[in-house]
This record gives structure tokens, C-alpha cells and sequence, in this order.
């Protein structure tokens, strides 16, 4: 009769392992990212600090952070002067000698449009989650429906398909990239959850699925498609 204990005594242990894993695991992962990132961007920014004004200089050990702490604010500072007249100008300078170098100028344009875009508008990128049969029929990809504006590719298609909605598929786990698709409205089905929820359960490997407050009929009537109601009357 000792015999049967064992395995339940181990599994126990097994149990308390994995719960400790689950704990410790992204806490540790979050410190070694974060130390990371500061000691990054303290490696290239405390070079160019002078001797006098770096703290290191007078301690006997490293102040970490201090690099990021100075690259802030040299990055609000040049945001302060950009937002006057004297700033603009220097900065509208700047990109007049830039448009006179093909690839520097492509490359400038770009990413700052890119910035721009993600930045000033970070609150307004994507509206609502949904779901989209891809890369097949039957198997449904979640997708980040964007704040709709009228382009040329959305008049073109609407003469043809009807309401096109622009979404963003992202691959799993790097959310950051992904493919824009160009899809029907009625065939996007909108989700309750929040963006950062989908998040989330895209990063985990749909590890963290999102509490859902509604019912079982709400969900129905979403994947009903559309007319399947009148055809069946």
C-alpha cells in the first residue's frame, strides 16, 4: 500500500516545480530583458557623455541607467526644439541636404514615416479584433482590424467586393510582424477582446486566452454567416 504514495508524492512536487517555473520564469525574463535593454543603451550613449558630467568618473562603480537617463532627455530636448520655429527650420535644413542623397533620402522617408505613424498615432493604429479564414478556408487566423481611411486600393476594391476593411495578420509569436490583407467586411469577424488581449494570446502561443464575459449564443450569432438566417426560413 506504500507503493501508490510515491507517485502522488511526486507528482506534488512536480506540480510545486512547474508553479515555481511559472512564477520565477517571466520574472526573470523580464529583469534579463530590462538589464539588457538599459546596459545597451548605456554602452552607446556613455561614450560620447563628457568626463566631467559622467558620474562614473568620480564613483568607484558604474551607475547603471544613467546612459538611458541621458539619452531621454537629449530626445525630449530635441523634441522641445523641433516643436518652434528655430527647431524647424534646422530640421527642414537637414532634410533639404538629405533629399540630395538618393539612398539616404529613401531610407530617411521611410522610417520616418514609420515612427510617425506608430508614435503619433499609437492610440488610433488598430480599432478592433477579428478573425479572417486564412491561409485556407476553415482555418482562422486573428487579425488587428486598422483604423479605417479611404485610399486608392480601398476605392478600387470597393467597386468590385463591396466594403473592403484593411487588417493586419500577425505572426505568431513576433506580433510585430505579420501581412496586410485586404479583406470583404463580411467576411471579418469582429471579437470583444482588446487589442492587448489578442496580443497576449498571440505572444503565448494561445497559452493566455483573454476571460470572456459573453455567452455561447453571442459567439454563435458572430459566426453565423451572413443571410444564413433568411436563406434557412
Amino acid at each position: 500500500m506504500a507503493d501508490p504514495i510515491k507517485p502522488h508524492g511526486m507528482a506534488r512536487l512536480r506540480n510545486y516545480f512547474l508553479t515555481g517555473v511559472v512564477v520565477i520564469a517571466p520574472l526573470g525574463i523580464t529583469a534579463y530583458l530590462t538589464w539588457y535593454f538599459i546596459s545597451k543603451i548605456d554602452s552607446w550613449v556613455k561614450p560620447y557623455i563628457p568626463h566631467r558630467y559622467n558620474p562614473e568618473s568620480y564613483l568607484p562603480f558604474a551607475v547603471p541607467g544613467f546612459g538611458l537617463l541621458v539619452a531621454l532627455v537629449f530626445i525630449t530636448l530635441v523634441g522641445f526644439l523641433t516643436a518652434n520655429f528655430v527647431g524647424r527650420s534646422i530640421l527642414n535644413f537637414g532634410e533639404r541636404i538629405l533629399d540630395r542623397i538618393p539612398l539616404a533620402r529613401n531610407i530617411y522617408r521611410g522610417l520616418k514615416q514609420i515612427f510617425a505613424t506608430i508614435l503619433a498615432n499609437r492610440a488610433d493604429l488598430f480599432s478592433q479584433v477579428g478573425l479572417v479564414e486564412w491561409p485556407r478556408p476553415g482555418c482562422w487566423s486573428i487579425v488587428f482590424i486598422a483604423r479605417q481611411h479611404d485610399s486608392e486600393i480601398n476605392v478600387a476594391l470597393a467597386e468590385r467586393e463591396g466594403r473592403i476593411l484593411s487588417v493586419f495578420r500577425p505572426i505568431t509569436p513576433n506580433i510585430t510582424t505579420g501581412y496586410l490583407l485586404y479583406v470583404n467586411e463580411k467576411d471579418v469577424i469582429p471579437l470583444s477582446m482588446t487589442i492587448e488581449e489578442a496580443a497576449r494570446l498571440l505572444v503565448s502561443a494561445g497559452l493566455v486566452v483573454p476571460e470572456f464575459q459573453g455567452t455561447r449564443e453571442e459567439v454563435a450569432e458572430k459566426l453565423t454567416p451572413p443571410g444564413a438566417a433568411s436563406t434557412g426560413a
